[in-house]
């Protein structure tokens, strides 16, 4: 019995994806002179997909129609995969400069022998056999490092979508999956993927001047109106495997210090030695006290440290953080304000959270234990808080304390983000959110870590809490503008 329903299985499968196949060899021969309603909602697609993927990776489509959208990410490497060779004729004739191939998407992990920076799944999943299957294959061809990118229809627009296209105005489908965000989810679960973050685009498919930019860019990431949203976007990343897990990176450990002169001899008794070797670099901003001074000092008298001194010709942590990480040699980066109102022994915590692959940036996190008595102000902490909510809705993943002084990433990672930095721009004095935005910009894996806070114990905070506060509500505004509501 069980071998009968095997093959019946088999034979429905092979139907299910030849009716497929001549359903899309039709649509590409038709595709010249019927586009209508749907040349809007692709247009808004491609533009989103150029916004999450940076130009010059190794990029893979999956179901590339004839190569719009891969060709839209500019990859420094694409291939576009479809199992319906009219569409892959037309693909290989508008792109001649990218590789296309003719194939079902349940063998592709055969197919190919090599790993991709982004894998594309646009408006395919509703549409396949099996989805644990596909997912399965891909991750194949993927690394920890891949990124798996889908948007689908969301099942509230099925009759609206099946009567626009009755009338013609865009090309018919199949009977679809229909699947929800929570079933993505749970697939990429059965798959051992890891969803980094999802949310919904598109409520006006429709090109209509000034309504649609305010429909598409804004109200749809507004509550109610997003629950209107015609798709869902989910990201991915294959979990890491066991043999990932035994990394012992060389770190480097940047303390930015002004007005610190008192914390150096501590930081240096204090911090850890981790990984395969610790570097110690500080960078000293322009003290009004002996801060310059003692780390020289300090630093002679710790001979076995690996230790380096740098004065800051610029202004504000920021351009510290960056002229330490510019100097910096190992493959881990972090950073520890001088003033250890968190532990230098909490370091080893963000490595190893680092080089399990648990996470790709890692985000102390001061509001989750209890503080000591005087480490924050009431006033502080409630805009904390705030900030908290603000950005992790911003930002789409959990973000609890964007102004913790202690952060770690991989070294290839901030390479990666200072690359891409001027999407943003020089507009960050604290060097926080030239970080964190970077990184959700590039999507990687934001893991908040708890750490218990401590009282200040020599001289006062470098933060002024009206004025830094402003800032704060101005970096609000600028993540809506830059990340949000694009």
């Amino acid at each position: 019995m069980g071998n009968v329903n095997t093959y019946t299985k088999d034979l429905a499968k092979e139907k299910y994806s030849q009716e497929r196949i001549t359903h899309w060899d039709k649509i590409a021969y038709d595709m010249d002179s019927k586009r209508g309603f749907s040349k809007s909602y692709h247009k808004r697609i491609e533009d989103i997909y150029k916004f999450l993927i940076p130009p010059g990776l190794r990029v893979l489509e999956i179901g590339c129609g004839q190569g719009d959208l891969l060709a839209a990410v500019k990859p420094a490497v694409g291939i576009g995969a479809d199992f319906s060779k009219e569409m892959v004729r037309r693909a290989k004739k508008c792109y001649p400069g990218f590789q296309f191939v003719n194939t079902d998407a349940q063998e592709i992990g055969n197919l190919l022998k090599e790993t991709f920076d982004i894998i594309i799944l646009s408006d395919l999943v509703n549409d396949l056999w099996d989805v644990r299957n596909v997912l399965k294959e891909l991750k194949k061809i993927s690394t920890q490092r891949t990124r798996l990118i889908f948007n689908f229809f969301s099942n509230l627009w099925e009759y609206p979508l099946r009567a626009v296209r009755r009338l013609g105005l865009a090309p018919p489908l199949k009977p679809q999956n229909w699947l929800t965000v929570e079933d993505m989810k749970n697939f990429c679960c059965l798959a051992d993927m890891e969803v980094i973050s999802c949310w919904d685009e598109i409520l006006l498919p429709l090109h209509i001047p000034v309504l649609s930019n305010l429909a598409n860019c804004y109200l749809v990431k507004i509550w109610p109106w997003k629950f209107g949203a015609l798709t869902h976007f989910l990201i991915a990343r294959p979990l890491p495997q066991q043999h990932q897990i035994c990394r012992k990176p060389m770190v480097s450990v940047i303390i930015p210090a002004r007005n610190e002169a008192d914390n150096i001899n501590d930081i240096l008794s204090r911090v850890p030695g981790m990984g395969s070797g610790t570097e110690l670099i500080f960078v000293e901003g322009n003290s009004t006290d002996d801060t310059y001074t003692v780390i020289e000092q300090a630093i002679k008298e710790h001979p076995v440290k690996n230790c380096k001194l740098l004065k800051q010709k610029g202004v504000g942590k920021g351009d510290a953080v960056k002229l330490g990480f510019a100097e910096a040699s190992g493959e881990v980066f972090i950073i520890l304000d001088a003033d250890i109102t968190v532990p230098p022994e909490y370091l080893p915590d963000f490595v190893e959270v680092l080089t399990s692959n648990k996470a790709e940036f890692v985000n102390g996190v001061r509001l989750v234990y209890p503080m000591e008595t005087n480490a924050m102000y009431f006033i502080n902490l409630v805009g904390n808080k705030f900030f908290s909510l603000a950005f992790s809705w911003l930002l789409r993943q959990s973000i609890k304390d964007t102004l913790c002084g202690t952060k770690a990433l991989w070294k290839s990672d901030y390479e990666l983000i200072a690359a891409n930095r001027s999407y943003f721009g020089d507009f960050d004095p604290f060097g926080d959110f030239d970080l964190l935005f970077g990184a959700a910009k590039l999507n990687l894996k934001i893991v908040d870590l708890p750490i218990r806070y401590r009282e200040r114990t020599y001289g006062t905070t470098n933060i002024s809490r009206w004025k830094h506060g402003l800032l704060l509500l101005k970096m609000v505004i600028f993540a809506a503008r830059r990340i949000k509501f694009v």
